[in-house]
């Protein structure tokens, strides 16, 4: 009995088919990357918030401090040196309190900042998670196409992994 003749085409199918497969992985892989990169991101702003919220009790504790020292000011201090060491405090805490809220200004700066860059590996990871799923389709579609001798599921195997291959790079937009 002899075997029935192969279309030229399947081959084809079983080579793009591999490379969906390869295209796949390597997205995959790079999913995952910047999944990790958005959970450190998500805890250096979690910790950039923290400081930032100690810089703010330390600065209330200054200002707190600065209050008594002021009314303190205020009251007849029988004691010569007393006005010239308050008035040396009540400025030494000034500046304190206007350094915390520089610093609270910088690292609120810094927060803002991995936000937007947390926003951007949010971004491409879902880029490459839609990018997996079209290939993965791609590569079903291209096997079934070969397996029931349809060249059509296989053409629409290959626009889908054009799409999934283009999409991380900003190309074709993900469907929403």
């Amino acid at each position: 009995m002899a075997e029935p003749a192969k279309e030229p085409w399947i081959q084809w199918v079983a080579l793009t088919t591999t490379l969906l497969a390869v295209f796949a992985a390597i997205s995959s892989l790079k999913a995952t990357g910047y999944s990790t990169k958005v959970q450190i991101a998500t805890t250096k702003e979690a910790n950039q918030w923290a400081y930032y919220q100690s810089k703010s009790i330390k600065g209330y504790s200054y200002a707190l401090t600065l209050d008594l020292l002021k009314s303190l000011k205020l009251l007849e201090i029988k004691n010569p040196k007393a006005p010239k060491f308050l008035a040396a405090k009540i400025s030494e805490y000034d500046a304190e309190i206007g350094r915390y809220d520089q610093e609270k200004s910088e690292v609120k700066k810094g927060a803002e900042e991995t936000i937007k860059e947390q926003e951007i590996f949010k971004k491409k990871n879902g880029n490459f998670a839609v990018a997996v799923m079209l290939l993965q389709i791609a590569i079903t579609c291209s096997a079934v196409g070969a397996l029931i001798k349809k060249k059509l599921l296989w053409f629409v195997g290959l626009i889908l992994g054009a799409w999934g291959g283009f999409l991380p790079r900003g190309g074709i937009p993900a469907v929403t």
